[in-house]
């Protein structure tokens, strides 16, 4: 077993691709095989995922837990009740749950953001803080807006749509804001010079 230590870029890359593979094991076992087989098929790649973490690794993140607990509980929901809807939410939980994580370390006044900042032994001045202070509320509205076209595409789009969504979607349109934010945070500290 490899105890190699996760990274902070593991760690975001987790963040993101954490569920992907059962989702699109999900999408292509449905198709074809229908949605029994690809429930069956997106929860072994759950938890597959938790197993070569912890191979990997020697551990598993608690975003790995939660996210593919969370996948597993309801795919076993899906499974009971023979719809594949509940499996298709676990995107729009996990979403929802993150905005509600930034916004709620914004009100206990210790912002998400710097926190995991710190965490990696940055240290920032007030002014930045600040400025991460209203990142952090900004990519919780994010989180919050995905969460709600998410429980759209669950509801309403096809499963392809759906999983591009999932693993495309969230994906480039989180870069893309980030990519702004920190043009923005540039530009403020460019003007303070």
């Amino acid at each position: 077993m490899n105890n190699t230590p996760v990274n902070p870029k593991n760690q975001a890359a987790g963040l993101f691709f954490a569920g992907l593979l059962p989702v699109i094991a999900f999408t292509l076992i449905e198709e074809y095989y229908g949605t029994l087989a690809g429930l069956i098929a997106g929860m072994v790649f759950g938890v597959g995922e938790i197993a070569w973490e912890l191979y990997k690794h020697g551990k598993v993140q608690k975003i790995t837990w939660f996210g593919n607990g969370l996948l597993l509980l309801l795919g076993g929901i899906s499974l009971i009740s023979s719809e594949g809807i509940w499996f298709k939410l676990q995107p729009a939980l996990m979403e929802g749950f993150f905005a509600v994580l930034l916004w709620g370390s914004v009100l206990m006044g210790k912002p998400l953001l710097v926190y995991l900042a710190e965490q990696q032994g940055h240290q920032f001045p007030d002014f930045i803080k600040s400025r991460m202070k209203g990142l952090t509320i900004r990519s919780g509205f994010f989180f919050a807006i995905h969460t709600g076209l998410a429980v759209w595409a669950a509801l309403a789009w096809s499963t392809r749509d759906w999983a591009l969504l999932k693993g495309i979607g969230l994906t480039i349109s989180f870069i893309l804001y980030l990519g702004i934010e920190g043009l923005l945070l540039r530009k403020s500290v460019l003007n303070r010079k």
